[in-house]
């Protein structure tokens, strides 16, 4: 094989193969860190349920099923805005929870439509007394970047944040900041507040990323190749002159 490569399509070429290659890489590690998180939650909120731990939680923790029995505070609850059910807009609603033990975590128990904000509307969704609710354990939500930030004077919550609702409410230092339970649905039955389910739908999207950056990357390379066969600067085999060769001399 023979080949004089050219400078210019040369210096164009390799720069965006190299992003289109890093590209590519990237979303592979992005599929395996996807398929560990679904692996992850799949595993911890399907194991035996575990009362809260006490002290320090480890990252390790996130998503274990959790069984936490105490009272709710319902006239302290507040509404994650923007969240839809199937389509439907509507809230979740997050509750401090008061364990046996004194300690307060904010329970998301999960989606209501508009119509029912009012909990005026929805008095069978209002549990009282002491009860036993099977969630999962979360950490507290990133604020993404075209995300509004929270406005709780004015009764906007977009991220679930609990040092933030925690302070607002006026919980005090029993409450938990660095954590938050997400009620589970433990019947096939629908009611409201409609909670989180334990299979995931998290979408993995990522190998057809990578294929289709890797797929650009390759078809790249195959027009360099052709470019550079048209011009005589690349050929196969020992009997192949390139066209600079061949040309008749006046």
């Amino acid at each position: 094989m023979k080949f004089r490569p050219l400078l210019w399509p040369t210096v164009a070429t390799l720069p965006a193969l190299i992003i289109l290659l890093m590209l590519g890489t990237w979303q592979v590690q992005r599929l395996e860190w996807k398929n560990q998180l679904i692996h992850d939650f799949e595993t911890r909120a399907t194991a035996d349920a575990v009362g809260l731990p006490v002290g320090s939680i480890a990252p390790d923790m996130e998503f274990r099923r959790l069984s936490l029995t105490g009272s709710f505070d319902h006239d302290r609850e507040i509404f994650m805005t923007g969240r839809t059910y199937e389509g439907n807009a509507g809230f979740h609603i997050v509750t401090p929870f008061t364990l046996t033990d004194g300690r307060i975590i904010l329970i998301n128990r999960g989606w209501v439509s508009e119509s029912y904000r009012d909990k005026t509307k929805r008095t069978f969704s209002l549990i009282e007394g002491e009860t036993t609710v099977t969630a999962i354990l979360r950490f507290p939500a990133t604020k993404g970047y075209f995300v509004p930030e929270n406005e709780p004077e004015n009764g906007f919550w977009f991220t679930l944040v609990p040092a933030q609702i925690v302070s607002h409410l006026g919980l005090g230092d029993a409450a938990e900041t660095g954590i938050y339970a997400a009620a589970l649905r433990t019947s096939e039955k629908i009611s409201l507040p409609i909670g989180a389910r334990t299979e995931t739908n998290l979408r993995n999207s990522h190998l057809g990323y990578a294929i289709t950056w890797y797929g650009i990357a390759c078809a790249l390379i195959g027009v360099y190749a052709a470019f550079h066969h048209q011009r005589g600067r690349l050929s196969f085999g020992s009997g192949g002159a390139g066209r600079d060769e061949q040309e008749p001399r006046g």
